[in-house]
């Protein structure tokens, strides 16, 4: 027993070692970020002063709830992050479904849906901002769909249609890596569940609803808290369209308004409080969802 308990310890010893870069460099890229934002967020620090910063308390977070820009942010944010939840959701659901039913070229399939998620999102951008152009393919597209040549849909120009264009540009560039995920969860359905349907006499469309998407509940939530997550955090297709000249107000999320808050108006302190309340946001809705998905998974 000692030898064996010897021996254990020295496993989770030389586990530690082995995990300990990775703690470290998530500690060094994660958490020391998240705790200097949450001490900064009380403070009066600026970008480019050398005053030392003072402690303010709860001014910075005061003077974030009571901003009109705030909330334009917050619902910019919600806009798009429902906006493209529910596509990036379902789309990637039926990519996932069509992919696993395909007897052959499974794989150039993925690998085409996957492709734009390996581009970096500013290439993703600039590559759409040509697409958006007044002469570019897009407008050339739904001209020639219904028939109405030289009509330019004002992609960057137009309020609401600045508000698509972003959503389209994460839908395009994600879509592929979450059906990635949801072809993954598929794969683990036993075939012998969906042979036994089919002898039973079930459809393609009940199997898919009664077998594979209550098999899959785990990868759906798992997809859904990370579309969530992703479209939280957007920020380089709002910042490329602003600079393209797109309207602010309709696209200026809460990342962007972060930015500027502290890179236009070097609030580093009250950027840091908006940090903050969005990562607080952001853990909310994402244990709203779990705490969801546990319910319906208890009441099946």
């Amino acid at each position: 027993m000692k030898r064996a308990s010897g021996m254990e310890g020295k496993r989770a010893r030389w586990g530690w070692v082995f995990v300990a870069p990775g703690l470290l460099f998530f500690s060094l890229f994660s958490w020391y970020p998240i705790v200097n934002a949450f001490v900064t967020s009380f403070t009066n620090r600026k970008l480019i002063s050398l005053k030392a910063p003072k402690f303010v308390g709860l001014q910075n977070y005061v003077r974030v709830l009571s901003s009109e820009d705030f909330w334009n942010s917050a619902r910019a944010t919600a806009v798009f992050a429902v906006g493209a939840f529910v596509p990036l959701l379902l789309l990637s659901l039926l990519f996932a479904a069509l992919i696993v039913s395909l007897r052959g070229w499974k794989r150039p399939a993925q690998m085409a849906l996957y492709s734009p998620a390996v581009l970096s999102s500013v290439v993703a951008a600039l590559i759409w901002l040509v697409v958006f152009d007044p002469r570019g393919l897009a407008n050339q597209a739904l001209n020639a769909l219904f028939g109405t040549p030289g009509i330019d849909r004002r992609w960057l120009a137009d309020a609401t249609m600045a508000q698509i264009s972003t959503i389209v540009v994460y839908v395009w560039k994600y879509v592929g890596y979450f059906t990635i995920l949801f072809v993954t969860g598929m794969g683990k359905i036993p075939d012998a569940v969906n042979e036994a349907a089919l002898i039973d006499g079930a459809g393609p469309f009940r199997r898919f609803f009664s077998i594979t998407l209550p098999l899959i509940r785990p990868t759906t939530v798992l997809v859904s808290v990370m579309i969530l997550i992703q479209c939280m955090k957007t920020f380089s297709t709002q910042y490329l369209f602003v600079q393209a000249g797109a309207p602010t107000g309709p696209i200026e999320v809460m990342t962007l308004a972060i930015y500027n808050t502290a890179m236009r108006d070097l609030a580093i302190g009250r950027a840091s409080a908006m940090s903050m309340l969005l990562f607080a946001v952001m853990l909310l809705l994402s244990w709203l969802q779990l705490r969801a998905s546990r319910g319906g998974e208890d009441a099946l």
